[in-house]
């Protein structure tokens, strides 16, 4: 949601603007630093006018601000930190002013369980109205107006939101324990009394079309409102924008954009989600015209910012000038075509026959076949099994090859778009149901996410 919000106005009396409980789900991308990324936010006409709250991170910390007209009035600022940005969060925020203890006026969960430990606590007042109600007051999700009037957009992915308008509700009215696996899982349809101004939106993708039977919709005021595979209950791969070697390079658009704009080193980029185990597909889009960039794998982030990937003899690549194969600094005389701007790279890891095929633009290279299992038609590579490499799993990467050039570099690890709201133009087949793609998926292959790594 980078550079985008939603919002509306509420038009009618609220059924009691002194309770409301709002649950969301939540995927970071970027994290926040010093700046505040509002989830949402309740505002009159002005931006510091009485009764304003807005919800999101700050210090990548979570926080509620009231406002006043002499300024914020923080009411909770968590002294716990949430940097996971591979994983959804689930934050229920459950206000009610009518409670005669301050501390029980705001309580906010995180994955089922109450956030403890705040700083710069100062309680609302006892029957104090809540502007995420009130009549006349628009709400924003997605964005923070901050002191001057500008706006910090939430950077990432947001699902099922429900605004619950004069109800006081726990997270376990929103989600549950699965009794197998232990994880907190979403409830696709809670049973939850919504009020005049409640809503729910964002149930399926990008929907702006209210779920509770109040026809509260919501409208796009600000950028594109894309739609994702990615969800609550199925966690799809990206860029990691945590690995310690990626140098002055940046990974945006939902992580999966990899700006490699470190002119004096060599970068790479690999997956959020590790494979040691199965089959697995993804493509990567060449965004930049550069003839030096690298698609493949490794078993480990890049170790330094000299050593492009392909150097280590557990990283695998195909590169982009001359089609070669690179492996343990050693690269092979022949195998495919080059690739350059606007071509489509496809990577297929077989690692129950532990083969690597690459692609492009729809067509295997060196007549490849990753259906051909043990016998390996055409694979670039027999790799060494993961659990004998130091890492002990295999990640997806793209990488920029030398120190002199910036490559721009869109992965699609099933979400069906390439950054910078480029999606797929006409859908592969894929067998596996999980995730959309360009081209045809193999048989026997997915996308590499949670479910497919549960497959």
């Amino acid at each position: 949601m980078a550079n985008t919000n939603i919002q509306r106005q509420h038009t009618s009396a609220p059924t009691d603007n002194k309770k409301c409980t709002i649950s969301v789900w939540v995927k970071r991308s970027a994290l926040s630093g010093s700046a505040a990324y509002g989830i949402y936010g309740g505002i009159n006409a002005a931006w510091n006018a009485a009764g304003n709250v807005q919800i999101g991170f700050y210090n990548d910390k979570a926080y509620i601000w009231f406002k006043t007209a002499g300024g914020d009035r923080k009411k909770q600022e968590s002294t716990r930190m949430f940097r996971d940005v591979n994983g959804w969060y689930h934050f229920v925020y459950r206000i009610d002013t009518t409670q005669s203890s301050g501390d029980d006026r705001i309580r906010v969960y995180c994955n089922g369980e109450e956030v403890e430990g705040w700083s710069d606590i100062t309680d609302p007042t006892l029957n104090e109205d809540i502007s995420f109600t009130t009549n006349g007051y628009t709400n924003y999700i997605g964005k923070f107006n901050w002191t001057n009037g500008t706006a910090n957009y939430f950077d990432g992915l947001m699902s099922h939101f429900h605004l619950c308008d004069g109800y006081s509700y726990g997270p376990e009215e929103f989600a549950e324990t699965d009794s197998v696996t232990g994880e907190w899982k979403i409830k696709t349809s809670p049973s939850v009394s919504y009020g005049n101004n409640g809503y729910f939106i964002l149930k399926d993708g990008n929907s702006l079309t209210d779920q509770s039977g109040n026809s509260n919709n919501w409208s796009t005021h600000n950028g594109n409102f894309t739609k994702t595979e990615d969800c609550p209950s199925n966690v799809f791969a990206t860029w990691n924008p945590l690995d310690g070697s990626l140098g002055n390079s940046t990974i945006t658009y939902g992580n999966n954009k990899f700006n490699s704009e470190d002119g004096a080193n060599k970068c790479w980029a690999r997956s959020t989600l590790g494979m040691t185990s199965g089959k697995y597909y993804f493509e990567m889009k060449v965004q930049t015209p550069s003839n030096n960039c690298s698609i493949g794998i490794s078993d480990r982030p890049a170790p330094n910012l000299t050593d492009e990937l392909g150097q280590g003899a557990y990283e695998y690549c195909y590169q982009s000038s001359n089609g070669l194969l690179f492996n343990n600094s050693t690269q092979t005389s022949s195998y495919g075509d080059s690739y350059t701007t606007n071509d489509i790279v496809m990577c297929a890891l077989d690692l129950d026959n532990n083969k690597l095929y690459f692609g492009k633009n729809g067509t295997w290279q060196n007549s490849g076949d990753p259906t051909s299992g043990s016998t390996g038609t055409g694979a670039a590579y027999t790799v060494t099994a993961p659990s004998s490499t130091n890492g002990g799993a295999y990640f997806f990467c793209g990488a920029d090859m030398t120190s002199s050039n910036n490559v721009r570099l869109l992965a699609n690890f099933g979400n069906g778009i390439f950054a910078d709201n480029d999606p797929v133009a006409s859908a592969g087949t894929n067998a596996s149901g999980i995730g959309i793609f360009e081209y045809n998926v193999p048989a026997g292959f997915t996308a590499l996410s949670t479910k497919g790594l549960n497959e």
